[in-house]
């Protein structure tokens, strides 16, 4: 659903450096970005700067900055979305767009319970926008799924169904996937095609892909996630891609696929290429530069990149103990397939120290009737 909104990468780490560095003047260049910045945007925070009041100029930096740190894995990105909001930052009378900008800078740091508080106040608002009120519905139910919230998430879909009836119908068919109703999601998402011949919207087809490989349907993911690719390229997209080459010990293929993209230094393509090149039995110096990013997201913003860690131990570093206690506390804070499959994925490797994980696991997932073949083929116990 995080595709479908536009929104932030939730559970993706994005690049931190390990020490600040500060230049010698103004004029020495600090890092080259592999994307430029067009003439209208610094333009536009020229004009901030000498108005910093300006919201709908604030508010247009801001939505370009999110827009880029989407796509590109960059967290300076979110930094400049906070300056550009900076008047109603701290405010709770903030503007109604402002609130909804505010709340997704919240979310890509992590910060869900602060993000949430925003978006429902922001719903609780009489008087909001419908154009607004559709974002935030959305937005508040892509937090409440990731935290496997799904009753929260199925009723502020159900809202959105007048306001924006094609996202609320994805919306609902993906929480129906995650309820025991996977293959007739699968159906409903389909038919949302934008018209016969034409292929998937690249958003629509990131989503199908990823419940095409909960279903374990070898033929349909792999062509989705190439018509995924076809869009925008985002870094989610790409490394959701090469999880599923990775899967398959396909890292060749993989490791090509990461390297070639303009992002290739972003965190969470850089901790796919250590795992591909891992497999491959080749050395790398990929490993320390990973272990330097995630000790340095932990310093800044602890507890919220143990998804990252977990994953870095359990596929790079070989310590499936310090992975199974990295993975439990990622499940503590969001629990979307990805992370059932990653606490899984450590338990097994512990040995008897995660039998008691997997036990808790199978039976929080068959309350829910979670469906993911890939469960199902690392435990019989997962199995339908």
């Amino acid at each position: 659903m995080k595709r479908l909104l536009a929104s932030l990468l939730a559970g993706l780490a994005l690049t931190v450096w390990a020490e600040p560095f500060v230049p010698k003047d103004d004029a020495e260049i600090v890092q080259r970005l592999p994307y430029r910045i067009a003439a209208a945007e610094r333009a536009r925070h020229a004009a901030l700067a000498r108005d910093p009041a300006q919201l709908p100029l604030a508010a247009a930096a801001a939505r370009a900055a999110l827009q880029r740190a989407r796509v590109h894995g960059d967290p300076r990105e979110l930094g400049v979305a906070q300056a550009a909001l900076a008047p109603w930052w701290a405010r709770a009378d903030a503007p109604p767009e402002a609130v909804l900008l505010r709340a997704r800078v919240l979310q890509a740091r992590h910060e869900f319970d602060a993000a949430l508080v925003d978006l429902h106040g922001l719903l609780a608002r009489a008087d909001l926008a419908d154009a607004l009120r559709a974002q935030a519905l959305l937005d508040a139910a892509a937090l409440h799924q990731l935290r496997a919230e799904l009753p929260e998430a199925r009723a502020l879909c159900g809202l959105l169904q007048p306001l924006a009836a094609l996202p609320a119908t994805a919306c609902l068919a993906e929480l129906a996937s995650l309820s025991g109703q996977a293959v007739a999601a699968a159906q409903t998402l389909a038919h949302l095609n934008p018209g016969r011949g034409l292929p998937p919207e690249p958003w629509l087809a990131l989503m199908r892909a990823e419940l095409a490989e909960r279903l374990g349907d070898e033929a349909a993911a792999p062509a989705l996630y190439r018509l995924a690719l076809a869009g925008e390229d985002e870094v989610y997209t790409r490394a959701a891609w090469a999880d599923w080459l990775l899967t398959r010990g396909r890292a060749a293929e993989a490791l090509a696929l990461l390297e070639r993209g303009p992002d290739a230094e972003a965190d969470a393509l850089l901790l796919r290429r250590a795992i591909a090149l891992r497999q491959l039995g080749r050395a790398t110096p990929l490993e320390a530069r990973l272990r330097e990013r995630l000790a340095a997201a932990e310093r800044r913003e602890p507890g919220r990149h143990a998804r990252e860690q977990a994953r870095f131990a359990l596929d790079v570093q070989a310590e499936p103990r310090e992975a199974l206690r990295l993975a439990r506390a990622n499940w503590a804070m969001q629990r979307e397939p990805a992370d059932a499959l990653l606490l899984l994925r450590a338990a097994l490797a512990a040995g008897r120290d995660g039998d008691a994980t997997r036990t808790q696991l199978a039976r929080q997932l068959r309350d829910k009737g979670w469906q993911d073949a890939r469960l199902a083929v690392l435990d019989r116990s997962f199995a339908p």
